[in-house]
């Protein structure tokens, strides 16, 4: 038995914001959600410049090689977007976040990698846990006890992220798990976890075993409350082959 990863991934530009800065890979190997932040020509290319630089570790990876793959996959993000910003010193600021999951080629193993705050959920055996903490202002605020989670959802900097992808060293959290064969991950941007909570994403998680079906669904509960931001979901099953 060889576990796999399929995926399907979808981005809408929301309710509010006249372009979307999002971009996304949804691969065999690879997953990944990248939000773009700093003007919107300056975010655009950021999010891309993030996808366009770790696509090409969609392939087979070995076990002991992905977290050093996400590494050289963050490194040539950050100089590509150094790179941009000194050909054009009016794109000085623009920065985008990073969630990544690369899977092994044995499947016995898979890697995560992460700047910002867009998130990554792991749905098992009918629980949601997100596996990712977000780099934001809120998130420093709770963990020093100073608010509550629920208060961080409606806080007023709760955009305010404490690190992103910007051409700077950054410190990314990498993590590698053990896949069970009937995961599903999900990877979004802040445009869909801030307004849809976690009991309804695990919902709609357990209710839409089609990934297209259950992505859609998620991006339009996101539409329904108020779309504010670009909003973007990938959503990826361990399955058996």
């Amino acid at each position: 038995m060889t576990l796999t990863l399929r995926s399907f991934g979808t981005s809408d530009r929301g309710l509010i914001r006249s372009g979307n800065q999002d971009a996304l890979y949804a691969g065999t190997w690879l997953v990944a959600v990248a939000d773009g932040m700093g003007g919107m020509a300056a975010g655009d290319l950021a999010s891309s410049i993030a996808i366009d630089s770790v696509a090409p570790l969609d392939a087979e990876t070995p076990e002991d090689a992905l977290v050093a793959a996400l590494q050289s996959g963050i490194q040539l993000t950050t100089a590509r977007i150094q790179q941009a910003v000194s050909e054009d010193p009016e794109r000085q600021g623009m920065g985008t976040t990073l969630t990544a999951l690369l899977f092994a080629r044995t499947g016995s193993c898979l890697a995560l990698a992460h700047v910002g705050d867009s998130r990554a959920y792991l749905f098992r055996e009918g629980v949601v846990k997100q596996v990712t903490r977000d780099d934001t202002f809120v998130q420093m605020l709770v963990d020093q006890g100073v608010i509550t989670p629920d208060q961080a959802s409606s806080h007023p900097r709760r955009a305010v992220v404490t690190q992103a992808l910007q051409g700077d060293d950054v410190s990314p959290t990498y993590a590698t798990m053990v896949p069970w064969a009937g995961d599903r991950w999900l990877l979004c941007s802040d445009g869909l976890s801030n307004v849809v909570r976690p009991d309804t994403l695990a919902e709609v998680l357990a209710a839409y075993p089609d990934r297209a079906a259950c992505g859609r669904k998620l991006i339009d509960l996101a539409l329904h409350a108020g779309g504010p931001d670009n909003i973007t979901a990938i959503v990826a099953d361990v399955v058996e082959e």
